[in-house]
């Protein structure tokens, strides 16, 4: 079954990581410390259980929301060690949601890589994203119930994402006691937040109170983090429509081939004269049909208003950051929001 959105895949800018050690605001080492915890943490006595566990982290990743955490913690005493563990947590969850995300997509591969329910099975790649989101339960425990509680109230808005998500598929017939939700503009937007806006908001918000920020700034913060994840997701599914493959290192269309129903699409299927609705009216179109609906995408205002969307997100993450004043961490937050629009053109 087709996922609608799935999570962006965010690549961070080497300016932005350059211009955090030029001013003071090194992140390397409390990522590298992240890392080494990553593969404490997944250790299992189960030979098997530890392989599966470590399958994904040993292939690789951005680790952008243990980044968001350690940024986020020059908004206050970046020294405190509780934001080492605080990334971990976040990249666990984030690692689980992966090995479910392969099942429910039927993904063949992920990262390069043979995935894991293709390697497996869907049990075992179900069972090891259960396991990883153990871990980080049992990490955040050690940092007290407020971490807790935080991670438990973003577990609980993921799976209501991802449910959401299946009840507006266009792709797949659902039971009939399952209610259908329209794949509507404002349907897509709570996917979003859910799926992949609010872990991201959990990063800073874990950067924020850990390195000790006042309650105001926590909650700026977990905004700023909000609006980073929407603009960013809003990018990736405006490049799925607007880049060559050279470009963006995907083939343009795979939403439309998998039946996706993205910001642009939505924004296209408004000021569709009919053509681009028979297109995609039998939710899998043909690749004659992606290529044509790719044609009719770029040649109208879907994208440049999707665009002004991402950049509305981007205005309001870096609005938050006003309380804190001219410093470089907020300097560096900024290029980094603003980057989701410079990637998405």
């Amino acid at each position: 079954m087709p996922v609608d959105p799935r999570p962006a895949q965010l690549a961070i800018p080497a300016p932005v990581l350059d211009e955090l050690e030029a001013h003071g605001l090194p992140v390397a080492g409390v990522l590298d410390r992240v890392e080494e915890r990553l593969h404490e943490q997944v250790g299992s006595s189960h030979a098997f259980v530890d392989r599966a566990a470590r399958y994904l982290i040993s292939a690789g990743g951005k680790r952008f929301r243990p980044l968001l955490v350690a940024l986020a913690g020059h908004l206050g005493d970046p020294e405190r060690a509780e934001l080492v563990d605080a990334g971990v947590i976040v990249e666990l969850v984030h690692l689980a949601t992966l090995y479910h995300d392969d099942v429910i997509d039927e993904a063949a591969a992920r990262r390069g890589n043979p995935s894991a329910n293709s390697r497996w099975d869907n049990t075992v790649a179900i069972l090891t994203g259960d396991y990883l989101f153990a871990r980080a339960s049992a990490l955040s425990a050690d940092l007290g119930v407020e971490v807790t509680r935080i991670m438990a109230d973003t577990l609980a808005r993921l799976c209501e994402g991802q449910i959401r998500e299946v009840q507006g598929s266009v792709a797949d017939s659902l039971p009939d006691e399952i209610e259908a939700l329209d794949p509507t503009l404002e349907h897509y937007l709570e996917v979003v937040s859910g799926k992949t806006a609010s872990l991201i908001e959990t990063s800073c918000r874990y950067g924020a109170l850990l390195s000790g920020v006042d309650r105001e700034g926590v909650e700026a913060a977990a905004r700023y983090g909000w609006n980073v994840g929407m603009a960013f997701q809003l990018s990736d599914d405006i490049l799925d429509i607007a880049s060559e493959h050279e470009q963006s290192g995907k083939t343009p269309g795979t939403d439309l081939r998998e039946g996706v129903r993205t910001l642009p699409v939505l924004y296209g299927l408004e000021e569709d004269d009919g053509e681009l609705a028979a297109l995609l009216a039998d939710d899998v179109p043909d690749e004659p049909g992606v290529l044509r609906a790719l044609e009719i995408l770029r040649g109208g205002d879907a994208l440049q208003r999707s665009r002004q969307a991402a950049g509305d997100y981007v205005r309001a993450a870096v609005a938050e950051l006003a309380p804190f004043g001219d410093r470089p961490v907020v300097t560096a937050m900024t290029r980094l929001a603003e980057y989701a629009l410079h990637r998405a053109g």
